[in-house]
């Protein structure tokens, strides 16, 4: 499994199908939380909240905070 990270690149992922499960940080812009979790949701992809970007960032292997990434398949 791979992430894509950053808002754009989890909404494509989403838009396309191939996300399996995103994850948000609670700390991101309440704007952009809701408009991926709502898309989540219409989606049914599962959501996984994580406290912090930084931790988020960290999570995706990435020196940098993130607000939210899409986990998606190792093929794509």
């Amino acid at each position: 499994m791979q992430f894509k990270v950053g808002a754009k690149q989890t909404t494509k992922m989403l838009e396309q199908s191939k996300a399996i499960e995103v994850y948000v940080a609670r700390d991101a812009d309440p704007r952009m939380r809701e408009k991926i979790v709502h898309l989540c949701e219409r989606l049914s992809v599962p959501v996984k909240w994580i406290d912090t970007m930084q931790e988020l960032g960290e999570t995706c292997g990435i020196d940098v905070g993130a607000a939210m990434a899409a986990l998606i398949p190792d093929e794509e």
